[in-house]
């Protein structure tokens, strides 16, 4: 007599994967979900809903003080669910504990796992995955599917001596032209219109790999892929800029007339403390080299204030270029005394409520530009991309703004329809210090 034998499906884990810090790391938490996802497993992105059984992967920041609390706050709040019973287990992975793995294991005991930034086969194998060298391309994208974070390089080569980068993402590393055109193909046949390229630095690209600058060559070979309609650059660097990348954002329709490029200060004896390569003259020049090129083009930067030894005057002369050269878009933050960096040696004399006042005195004259630069845009007509919909608006973006940092364009929903993820024509009625208001136009 045959007997039957019953097969038991056994419910594998869910990992869910929360992610902190910037967009390199948004990066790295989908191509690690993509991996996970390959080795059948089921994968969430800081989900809610958790069982005792599940793995939470924790993809840390530890770039400055309030990012590395927030890392360090979270892998708590995480450790007592295990404590509780409520999760099964808890992995650490990401910048803080590729920086301070030893400390992390010596004082939160009850994590099962640290990894740094390059141990993703052996994260992936802890868990019971093999890593796939594959998987070029292949990740669980985070963001709206429309538009993707593109890593073209990791690490480092450059030596301001505030950043701690190199210390965690080590020495800067080009992937291939073809690993990336192959990246890109993928993103576009799943639906991707937008490809935002990132790096800690983008102006180095190629020099590892081809002994010369390549983002222009990159450029062209990514404008060619079917289905992408824009690329936009964030992070690059001002010393040694490739100039010849303006000539393809002239040239092709699908690279975003905008760039990235964080400069820090202006202050001659503040850049050269921060190891920036570049002076004060050489900066103006640039800036203006940029916008003769391309006339259109909005620029984005980014500024430390309270750097050691930044004295009232070094300040006043930041506040007077920031005036004079009318940037676009700009962030502004407080100096952050991390340890092994160059900096560190030095003594972090300007007073905490000095830096942040600082910090808004910078954003109050930005919110001016940013107030009248929208203004002019009132009547015009512009290409939007929709991101999403929010209350009674359909929320997008002009190619002169990038997802989470930039202006946003908002459309009444109860007069038009703009689906998620489509390109429209928008003409601008009303202008906000950040946001503009308008309506579908054919």
């Amino acid at each position: 007599m045959k007997t039957k034998t019953a097969e038991i499906e056994v419910k594998k884990p869910k990992v869910n994967v929360i992610t902190l810090g910037c967009s390199k790391n948004v990066y790295d938490s989908e191509v690690l979900m993509g991996q996970l996802k390959a080795g059948q497993l089921n994968v969430a992105h800081e989900s809610d809903e958790l069982g005792a059984e599940d793995i939470v992967v924790i993809n840390t920041c530890g770039f400055i003080d309030n990012a590395k609390q927030e890392s360090i706050d979270t892998i708590l709040q995480y450790s007592e669910l295990k404590d509780q019973g409520k999760i099964g287990k808890v992995i650490v992975t990401g910048c803080l504990s590729e920086r301070y793995k030893p400390e992390l294991a010596a004082e939160i005991t009850n994590v099962d796992s640290y990894f740094g930034t390059n141990d993703l086969p052996e994260l992936l194998a802890s868990i019971g995955v093999n890593y796939k060298h594959e998987l070029i391309g292949e990740r669980l994208l985070t963001t709206p599917s429309h538009f993707a974070y593109f890593k073209i390089a990791e690490g480092c080569n450059r030596p301001c001596s505030f950043c701690a980068i190199p210390l965690m993402r080590g020495q800067h590393v080009s992937k291939s032209i073809d690993d990336l055109v192959k990246e890109a193909k993928h993103l576009a046949k799943n639906g991707t219109k937008e490809l935002i390229l990132i790096a800690q630095d983008l102006t180095y690209y190629g020099l590892d790999l081809y002994n010369e600058r390549k983002l222009a060559d990159l450029l062209r070979n990514l404008s060619d892929v079917n289905g992408i309609e824009w690329i936009r650059l964030q992070y690059a660097y001002p010393s040694g800029f490739p100039m010849e990348i303006l000539d393809v954002m002239k040239e092709r329709e699908n690279i975003c007339k905008y760039l990235d490029m964080p400069l820090q200060h202006i202050s001659d004896p503040m850049l050269k403390s921060m190891r920036r390569g570049i002076t004060k003259q050489k900066t103006i020049e640039l800036v203006d080299q940029i916008r003769n090129k391309v006339p259109e083009i909005a620029l984005r930067t980014t500024l430390i204030c309270g750097y050691p030894g930044e004295t009232e005057q070094d300040f006043e002369e930041m506040k007077a270029w920031v005036e004079a050269t009318q940037f676009d878009r700009l962030g502004c933050f407080t100096y952050s005394h991390e340890e092994k960096t160059h900096a560190y040696n030095l003594e972090d004399n300007v007073p905490e409520e000095v830096k942040q006042q600082r910090v808004e005195e910078i954003m109050d004259i930005q919110q001016g530009i940013s107030l009248e630069k929208n203004q002019t845009k009132v009547g015009q007509t512009f290409k939007v991309l929709i991101d999403k919909k929010e209350g009674d608006f359909f929320v997008g973006r002009t190619e002169y703004d990038s997802p989470e940092v930039d202006n946003e364009v908002l459309i009444d929903a109860k007069t038009d329809y703009a689906p998620v993820g489509s390109f429209v024509q928008v003409k601008i009625d009303r202008a906000e210090d950040f946001d503009l208001y308008g309506h579908l136009v054919n």
